[in-house]
């Protein structure tokens, strides 16, 4: 089991900048796959960013963040950090935390390919 606990959404205006935060605990979190998806009501969720264990981990990010996002990784205490700027409208979402066992597996966005947290509001709008 992995818990995974979100901070850091909220309010920003159109070209601003959030920080996301996730630390995960639980006995299955080492070399274990961390990232974001996000999700607008009546939408799949989306793959934002992933990141794998060790400190040269791979790092993948979904095409309509890349450039503007980017993640990062402490393996010492499993935090995962998502660094968003220049964020527009349609950045809107609630941005879940997600742990998995590989990159590949962390893309797919149904409840049951991974571990996930419980969520954070991200409100782009002036």
């Amino acid at each position: 089991q992995v818990q995974l606990i979100e901070s850091g959404g909220g309010l920003v205006p159109p070209g601003g900048s959030l920080r996301l935060s996730c630390a995960a605990s639980g006995r299955a979190t080492s070399r274990i796959v961390l990232g974001w998806h996000r999700q607008v009501p009546g939408m799949t969720r989306e793959f934002v960013a992933s990141v794998s264990w060790g400190s040269g981990g791979s790092i993948f990010y979904g095409k309509s963040v890349k450039g503007r996002f980017t993640i990062s990784r402490n393996n010492n205490n499993n935090t995962v950090h998502l660094q968003m700027n220049d964020l527009g409208p349609e950045d809107t979402a609630v941005y879940y935390c997600k742990a998995a066992s590989d990159s590949a597996t962390f893309r797919d966005g149904t409840p049951s390919s991974g571990y996930w947290g419980q969520g954070t509001q991200v409100i782009v709008s002036s």
